[in-house]
């Protein structure tokens, strides 16, 4: 390769990196400015006392609980434990999801057989699920972890079906001229194919990961942050519910990041639309 070759694909290589790191700033700060108008309007509003303190305390108050909650270490637990079940859950919820999603999105007679039941299950509301699943399992890790991998379940199957059955077919005869096996096809054409359709199905199973974890500590949790809503409750501690909702929504903000970066990199080949 000549030297002015090399030094093209350097600064390609470069403006790349810089325009990433621009987007990537201008990505935190545009998304910031919402939230950040929102709580100085709180504020503002609450010195005023346009809200009653015992209903709406201002944001600096809820702050000084989280901070409170974090001197004391309890903050670590609570944060800690709700991670471990929504992860816990995720995981065995995708992995079903995984299994099955793959034999009915490739085998017809495995759709005729699973699929009238998985959809009859999935019009159950979810709340159903927590006195059966505490007769069942009791009020332990058990029983919460199984109640937010069915909500994982779902919509980490349904992509995954949809991701399969939307792969061009004319991939699939080419692959079979080919006299490609039917792991070679799986893992040569059906998965790169379906692979947008499974990574949006696993942001939508963590999102609902993160709602049945609140209904999975309602089962007799002594820890975790959907306890410290019912602890907020019973106390009558709105500053409570507001510190454990805030962390819900930063935590969960944060683990959907992890995966939009996952799926970035994982997708990197795609022709996607530039938006302006």
């Amino acid at each position: 390769m000549s030297k002015v070759s090399e030094e093209v694909i350097n600064w390609d290589k470069n403006k790349f990196k810089r325009n990433k790191s621009f987007l990537s700033y201008e990505v935190i700060w545009m998304g910031s400015i919402i939230p950040i108008l929102l709580l100085i309007v709180w504020e503002v509003l609450s010195r005023f006392g346009y809200f009653p303190t015992y209903l709406l305390p201002a944001p600096t108050t809820v702050v000084g609980t989280i901070i409170n909650l974090a001197e004391d270490g309890s903050l670590w637990g609570h944060v800690g434990i709700t991670l471990y079940r929504v992860f816990a859950g995720f995981f065995l919820g995708t992995a079903a999801a995984l299994m099955l999603g793959g034999l009915v999105g490739l085998y017809r007679k495995a759709e005729l057989l699973f699929d009238p039941l998985i959809q009859a299950f999935r019009a159950i509301p979810s709340l159903a699920w927590v006195p059966l699943f505490i007769l069942w399992m009791g009020i332990g890790e058990v029983s919460k972890i199984t109640m937010i991998s069915v909500g994982v379940f779902f919509p980490v199957y349904l992509n995954i079906i949809s991701g399969i059955t939307g792969v061009d077919r004319k991939l699939i005869e080419v692959g079979k001229m080919n006299r490609l096996s039917t792991f070679q096809l799986v893992r040569r054409i059906i998965l790169p194919a379906s692979l947008p359709s499974f990574l949006t199905g696993l942001r939508s199973g963590l999102g609902l990961g993160w709602m049945f974890v609140v209904a999975a500590e309602l089962m007799g949790a002594s820890q975790g942050l959907g306890y410290l809503l019912i602890a907020g409750q019973n106390t009558l501690s709105p500053e409570t519910i507001l510190a454990s909702i805030l962390l819900f929504a930063f935590i969960g903000k944060g683990t959907d990041w992890i995966l939009k970066k996952l799926e970035s990199r994982t997708l990197h080949w795609q022709d996607r639309i530039v938006k302006s």
